[in-house]
């Protein structure tokens, strides 16, 4: 490229797609080999494996290079307008992309938590905030003191010098890990954990009694389903019945049912993600299931965990967890 444009002072560009997983490097090569004219597209969407990703080639140009390719302020938009465009094309925003991620700067227990409480600056490339991402600390059986005084922080818990209490959180993480729950990608579980043995008691703002799914297997091979719930809240039974597309659907509606008079705020929360995962076991169909639940109050999105030997009980463990975390977001005040 170099060559042809010594040889032709034209005016060159590149359009690169991923095929070989090297669109934005190739990318970024022809910039420096004097192309001027770069072709992207958002997210790297496009045909096969796509074309060279738009948000690492400005973002290394702004951030690497020093060439202003944005108005001033504007990369700061990146990560809200990346996860913004793969809403408008319905397609969940990859956890893994560069800079915009949920995943870029994520750092684990261990080495990385003691270095990122020390210095953020020795397991990360650049400062999340300059293309709108955050620091974001995973919690793991692999927890250690660090890891939880950070994620602490991160979620606005104030742990202070209590080691006995960030103790005690360590121990409970790696005693739930065992039983097969996971909190790297169930952030709201795990603040409900933390609220928890920090404020010496679980955020409570109902209380179930009991609830049941049926599903019936109708001769024309279609299938109904219906759910019942019965729980307390703000010193009131509630009884609420509901059908939905599947059992897990109707226990939703359900729940929504009996608790959005008592907590108009649950009429906002809509469940946006349901991934169910079989954790390895010796007893086949009876094996532990995890059940990892997104939600989402229109401003921001959570993700709760639920685990059981039933993927029903598995998914309602989820869902108190995210009509309870959905409650705290809204500043409401537990009633138990």
């Amino acid at each position: 490229m170099a060559t042809v444009a010594a040889d032709t002072g034209a005016r060159l560009g590149i359009h690169a797609q991923d095929d070989t997983g090297c669109a934005v490097a190739n990318t970024l090569a022809a910039v420096d080999a004097g192309a001027t004219h770069v072709q992207c597209t958002a997210n790297g969407y496009g045909e096969r494996v796509g074309n060279a990703n738009l948000f690492p080639v400005v973002a290394a140009l702004e951030l690497k290079y020093g060439k202003r390719v944005l108005p001033e302020g504007s990369l700061r938009e990146m990560t809200r307008v990346s996860h913004a465009i793969a809403e408008v094309v319905n397609l969940t925003p990859s956890t893994h992309q560069p800079y915009v991620g949920v995943s870029a700067f994520a750092h684990k227990a261990g080495l990385h938590a003691s270095a990122i409480k020390v210095d953020p600056d020795l397991y990360q490339h650049i400062d999340p905030d300059l293309v709108g991402n955050r620091i974001r600390m995973l919690v793991s059986d692999m927890a250690g003191r660090a890891s939880i005084e950070l994620k602490g922080k991160e979620l606005g818990v104030d742990l202070g010098d209590d080691r006995a209490l960030v103790g005690r959180v360590v121990e409970r993480v790696k005693e739930r890990e065992l039983q097969g729950y996971t909190y790297e990608a169930a952030d709201a579980s795990f603040e409900l954990l933390l609220r928890e043995e920090a404020e010496g008691r679980a955020r409570r703002y109902f209380r179930v009694e009991s609830w049941r799914a049926i599903v019936e297997d109708r001769p024309d091979g279609t299938h109904a389903n219906e759910a019942t719930v019965k729980l307390w809240a703000k010193g009131e039974r509630i009884v609420a019945t509901a059908e939905g597309n599947g059992p897990v659907n109707a226990l939703d509606r359900a729940l929504r049912v009996g608790l959005e008079r008592i907590y108009p705020q649950l009429a906002k929360l809509e469940l946006v993600d349901y991934k169910v995962r079989i954790l390895e076991g010796k007893h086949g169909t009876s094996s532990t299931t995890r059940v990892l639940i997104s939600t989402s109050d229109g401003v921001g999105e959570w993700s709760t965990v639920g685990v059981a030997e039933n993927v029903i009980a598995a998914s309602w463990g989820a869902l108190e967890d995210a009509y309870t975390y959905g409650l705290l977001r809204a500043g409401v005040e537990p009633s138990e």
